[in-house]
This record gives C-alpha cells, structure tokens and sequence, in this order.
C-alpha cells in the first residue's frame, strides 16, 4: 500500500520509460540498477554466456541463485561478447537508444574495450554514464583492485568502530558488505540528479562514484576528531543491556529520555546526581549508569524489559536475527517484502524502503533466465534471423574457449 493506502500496481513507476544499459556486477552496480527497475526502468543486464559470478552465490536452487536474483530481479537478461567486434557493435546500437549506463569494472577496463564515456557520448550525447569503482576513476589508487571488505579497512571505518569496543584491539572481519550498499544507493541518487539536470542542459555527463568516499561519508564524528584535538573517544549513550533471556538495545537520545529511564529502573533521584546530571557526566561515568541499569534489566526477561522502555518513551529494541526481524508485524503491514519467481521456485526480496503516493515501488515478480531477451534486443538493432543464430553461435564458441 502507498502512504496514500492505495495499490500500487494502479501507479507506474517514476522512471518508466527509461532505458539502463547494465554492465556492472557483483553487489555495488547491481544493487543501483534494481532500485532503477524497481522504479520502472527497463533495466537491460549485459552478461557473457557464463553469466556473472553472483549467479552461483547460495543459496542456489536449480542452478538459480536468490542472492543474484535479489539484486537482479525486474531486468532483461542479454548476454554479448563484448570483446568481439559483433558485441561491441550491438552495444554502441544499443547505447544510441539508453538513457542511462552503469558499469563497476575496475578503471581502464571500459576504454580498452572501447566503451567508456568518451566513446559513447557520440552516439548518445544524452547519455548519462555512470561509473562505480573502488577508489575513484582517476588518481594514484584508482587502479588496485577494490571489494568492499577492502574499503571498509582503508576508510577508517573498521578502526572507528573498534574505537568502541572497550578491551578490544583486533579489527572485526565485517561480513555485511556496508561500502557495496552504499555506494549503489549514492549511484542511484547521482544518476538521478544528473537525469533531472539533462532536462535542462538536454546533455548527459559521467558519474564518478567512489567506494571509499562513500564510506568516508559514515564516519560523521570521526571525520571531524580527525582534524581537531579532542578528548578520546567515549561510548556513545547507547548500548546493550542484559535481561534473563538475551540482550536489548537502547538510546539515551535526550535528557528527557534519561529522565525516563531513571523512572523505568526505579532510581529517580539519579537525574540529579553528579556522576550522571549533565550529558557530560554520563559519559564519563557510563559503565557506573550501566550498572546501575543492568541491576533492574537483569531481573526481567527481555519482553517486560522492552514494554516498561516503551511505555516511558525509552527508544530500545530487542536484539534480533534477520528472520526475526522479517517476522515483525510492521514489516508485513508495510508490504516490505515481494514474492520472486525463478527456476528455482520462489523467494522473498525486500522492496526499496520507501513508498510514494503518486508512483509505483515495487520489485518485479518474475526473475530473467540469462540470455532470456538476447532476441529480442539483437533483433532491434537491425540483426536479420540468419545473423542473430550465427551471432549465438560465435558467442558459444567463445564461452568455450
């Protein structure tokens, strides 16, 4: 349902009409161009024969992949040697008719196959290209080799976030890829802005995104103690507390919140202690306020604690798995999740986390065969019958060698 509360399949989507040309792979790309097919784009997936790496990530059903079909599902599925002189030449058809481009290769890549930005803008002089990278497209770093565990070390990011874990001196080995997400997320909003601004200019422009800028932009405090000498990091005013049965999170958001807390654990007269009266305070003196904290929450299960947090108004939520979280209520009442089919059967997706009034936001119920729409698109730019099977026969000689 819309905000609106009415069905979105009623609505088209913001970006129909608009043809992506998508060359990217992985995570990073991949996870841009479905939040434009979400929104309507014809997002057209260019692939060799063997089909991507993603496509044998589990879990895989029939030789089909969810964690690929989650991050490809609503595109067309058109598979080209791009090192041959027959794909490349459909490719620069192609490019003649698109509104937008993505591609993820490391830099160079592109050029040498003679499909970078200055070779394309020709054609297609509104084009918007859209080029995601490790560390930029230019530059003394631009070329090494880049994947988001990567990023997320030479950042800051992984330091930062062991600067809170007290007693702690190992890095953590983070296996949600944070800097792939972002980075698609920043690629979505550039090429929107750069498709606004093409109403006016009539031109198209490249998009350079960095993956290591787009990490950069998490670590808010950290990127100003970076530059000004202040105090060692303290805790934040938020962490776990314990209960009989597992953990809660909660948030000392505001002086009114504290106040509540105080209540909720039975010692009001802390609002006005010294170790604790002012935001200062608490931070110098957390582990005492968690002690404190921890004596009430840990004589309580972890449903009483979360019901007497929210009913003085203490921001808080149980610690929960994945498929716990996909159980809560508010995640079936905001139609959150789709249902995908693929030769494997089906699977569920998250939609994009935001829903419009005036336009449809959704995935797309069907997932693409690789090569499923090799036909159709080599037959609009001009191929007769005869030269479309022979030019599926050069690509199948070349998936072999």
């Amino acid at each position: 349902m819309t905000i609106a509360g009415n069905d979105q399949r009623n609505l088209t989507g913001s970006f129909t009409g608009l043809r992506v040309l998508d060359f990217s792979t992985t995570i990073a790309g991949p996870h841009c161009t479905r939040m434009l097919a979400d929104m309507g784009a014809e997002v057209i997936k260019i692939e060799t024969e063997e089909g991507e790496t993603m496509r044998t990530r589990p879990p895989v059903r029939n030789n089909c992949s969810t964690a690929f079909g989650q991050l490809n599902v609503g595109k067309n599925s058109l598979v080209l040697d791009l090192k041959s002189p027959e794909g490349s030449e459909a490719v620069r058809r192609l490019v003649a008719t698109a509104d937008v481009l993505v591609e993820n290769f490391r830099p160079g890549v592109m050029r040498r196959l003679k499909l970078d930005h200055a070779s394309l803008r020709e054609l297609n002089p509104k084009l918007v290209y859209c080029s995601i990278s490790g560390y930029g497209q230019t530059g003394p770093s631009a070329e090494l080799p880049a994947y988001a565990p990567v990023i997320h070390a030479a950042s800051g990011y992984e330091m930062a976030h062991l600067a809170y874990q007290p007693g702690r001196s190992r890095p953590d080995y983070c296996g949600i890829y944070h800097a792939d997400v972002l980075t698609g997320v920043y690629a979505f909003g550039a090429i929107s802005a750069a498709l606004y601004q093409r109403n006016t200019t009539g031109q198209g422009q490249h998009i350079d995104v960095s993956m290591l800028e787009s990490m950069l932009s998490l670590t808010l405090n950290e990127l100003q103690w970076s530059q000004f000498e202040v105090k060692p990091t303290q805790r934040p005013m938020f962490g776990p507390i314990e209960t009989t049965d597992g953990y809660v999170m909660m948030a000392i958001a505001s002086e009114k919140t504290f106040q509540s807390l105080m209540q909720v654990i039975g010692h009001p007269e802390w609002v006005s202690d010294p170790r604790f009266a002012k935001y200062s305070d608490r931070r110098e003196n957390w582990t005492s306020l968690i002690e404190g904290v921890e004596a009430w929450s840990r004589s309580v299960t972890t449903e009483q604690c979360l019901a007497a947090l929210n009913a003085h108004g203490v921001p808080s939520s149980a610690y929960r798995t994945v498929a716990e979280a996909l159980r809560d209520p508010q995640i079936a009442h905001r139609g959150a999740l789709a249902e995908v089919e693929d030769d494997g059967g089906t699977f569920k997706v998250l939609n994009l986390p935001f829903r419009m009034s005036g336009a449809n936001v959704s995935a797309a119920r069907r997932m693409s065969t690789l090569g499923e729409h090799t036909r159709v698109y080599l037959k609009e730019t001009g191929l007769s019958e005869d030269e479309i099977a022979s030019f599926a026969a050069k690509a199948q000689v070349a998936a072999r060698v």
